[in-house]
């Protein structure tokens, strides 16, 4: 299949989590023999902190503005088989325009922040990269999380006609088990851009639990964290990995920590893909609870569960045999379900299928 992506980034992993699934999705398309086309705006700050400039096998297309590549993202729609837009896309809405007026590619869209943009719209706040029409125009809706509640409120408020979930996953070329190395060493680590509605979840979880544990070295890695974060002696920081070094990062940690948005545990089966790529890694999984986690990895047995900082507490201080053997089973489970050869493989699937449906659509109204 020829596949066009008008999305957010793929070029920056800085502060954002599409560019890293994104990478691995393009990766086994274009292996498995489809090609990719990748639209992305030129904006300064992913500029400043780029750590891709090509997508091996397909095209990335960097731009200043709508208008300098409007002639060419047409021809490049008019020439693919399925289009998608993504949620967080700066030029989501004239990319939905270009689509939807076009009889040759399947017209997608992929929200990879399905509850923040329920969130928004129950607040009655727009949603910068839906249309006044909502969803309805679009063959497929994409959805990086999934549950029932979710999906009946986008058909209703949205008019998404058919929707289905396409999860986070993980290039196991990239995540693996690796050597540890001494400046990633950590007794509990947490990977994740700063956001606001993670922040008590994280206090709870971490912050508290490194206090009480002066002895234990505390890791976090990423981006946009403020200067009035509630830092301790034995927290330590490493400003923004890029994917190459989230590998490294797992395999020194001797527990690794989950905090999930607000919003998306309130909607439920919501796996993060750090989540993925720290099984991968062979990291021993800690997570705060939603609903559905169950449906990705099993409690107790892949994955640790904490509400307070007394679980936290308690995972580090399980026999390092009982970690491992944990961190193997969800490692072996995240090849096998979980892997970005696996998404691409689903991706290319319901594309296919909405193709079919669209065709016999036409048929029947005899265009």
């Amino acid at each position: 299949m020829r596949i066009v992506i008008f999305g957010l980034t793929i070029s920056s992993s800085w502060g954002n989590g599409h560019a890293t699934l994104w990478r691995g999705l393009c990766k086994y398309l274009v292996r498995s023999g489809h090609s990719v086309v990748f639209f992305e705006r030129d904006v300064p700050y992913y500029a400043g902190a780029r750590d891709l400039f090509e997508i091996p096998g397909g095209r990335l297309v960097l731009y200043s503005s709508w208008e300098d590549v409007r002639s060419i993202a047409r021809s490049s729609v008019l020439e693919a088989d399925a289009a998608i837009v993504t949620s967080y896309c700066p030029d989501a809405l004239p990319a939905t325009d270009l689509i939807l007026f076009q009889d040759r590619a399947t017209p997608v869209f992929y929200d990879l922040d399905t509850p923040i943009t329920l969130a928004k719209m129950q607040a009655g706040e727009p949603v910068p990269y839906i249309g006044p029409a909502g969803l309805e125009g679009f063959a497929l809706v994409l959805s990086f999380t999934g549950g029932q509640q979710l999906f009946d409120e986008f058909r209703r408020k949205l008019g998404a006609r058919d929707i289905r979930p396409l999860y986070g996953h993980v290039d196991a070329d990239l995540h693996r088990p690796v050597p540890a190395e001494a400046h990633y060493r950590a007794d509990l680590s947490y990977l994740g851009t700063y956001s606001e509605d993670r922040q008590s979840g994280l206090e709870t979880l971490f912050v508290a639990p490194a206090r009480s544990r002066q002895d234990l070295r505390f890791l976090i890695g990423g981006a946009q964290y403020p200067p009035d974060f509630p830092w301790s002696s034995n927290i330590y920081f490493v400003r923004h990995l890029p994917p190459s070094e989230h590998a490294p990062f797992f395999a020194s940690s001797r527990v690794t920590l989950n905090v999930t948005r607000r919003a998306m545990a309130e909607m439920g089966w919501c796996p993060s893909g750090r989540l993925f790529e720290a099984a991968a890694c062979g990291a021993p999984l800690l997570s705060d609870r939603w609903v559905g986690l169950e449906d990705f990895f099993q409690p107790g047995e892949e994955i640790l569960l904490a509400d307070d900082a007394a679980d936290t507490l308690a995972a580090l201080q399980l026999h390092s045999d009982q970690l491992s053997g944990m961190a193997k089973r969800a490692r072996e489970r995240t090849l096998d379900q979980h892997s970005s050869n696996q998404r691409a493989i689903d991706l290319i699937e319901l594309l296919q299928q909405a193709a079919s449906r669209s065709a016999r659509q036409a048929e029947a109204q005899g265009v």
